[in-house]
């Protein structure tokens, strides 16, 4: 028959990704002719427990390069954006839902999949992906073995030592032993 023990660890007790896809616009100072690029920067983010859903919140800014005045010269359109995010991340172990942590990682960055000029003000769509990792405490059966090694006494400090050698090597039958 095996025995088993119950170790307390910390594990990845849920974890899930998601796509998301956001639609912004901007309205330049010069009206656009046509886009020559649009490039994301500077993405930065964090996740947070929000009861038992996960809050992403994060930024980053896009540059869009584009050309004006009858495509004779170019131009640089920057625009900060920020978001917040609700998502519902599937647990996979049981776990105390008050102590995990959430780790959020970038599996794609954001990039520009769609943009467009709309009567002088310019469309863009991002798209990113996210990661979302719990992580909390959970326990763990592990077979071992029947015949675990003894308990040794512990000892506070070296004269109790001493004491307990001095103690064990008295007889106390010596003075019935001599009657």
């Amino acid at each position: 028959m095996a025995v088993y023990k119950e170790i307390v660890t910390k594990a990845v007790v849920g974890k899930g990704k998601k796509v998301f896809t956001n639609t912004e616009s901007v309205k330049p100072e010069i009206v656009p002719t046509a886009i020559l690029g649009c490039w994301v920067i500077n993405h930065n983010f964090q996740g947070v427990k929000s009861g038992d859903k996960v809050k992403i919140e994060g930024s980053y800014d896009v540059n869009i390069w584009y050309s004006c005045e009858d495509d004779t010269k170019t131009e640089v359109v920057r625009q900060h954006n920020t978001y917040s995010d609700m998502v519902q991340v599937r647990r996979r172990v049981e776990s105390d839902t008050n102590n995990e942590e959430v780790i959020v990682r970038s599996l794609n960055q954001p990039t520009c999949t769609k943009v467009e000029i709309v009567d002088g003000t310019i469309q863009y769509t991002i798209e990113k992906e996210l990661g979302i990792e719990l992580v909390g405490d959970t326990k763990v059966k592990i077979a071992i073995d029947e015949n675990e090694d003894p308990w040794d006494d512990i000892v506070d400090n070296e004269e109790d030592r001493v004491e307990n050698e001095i103690d064990e090597q008295v007889n106390e039958d010596f003075l019935q032993d001599k009657a």
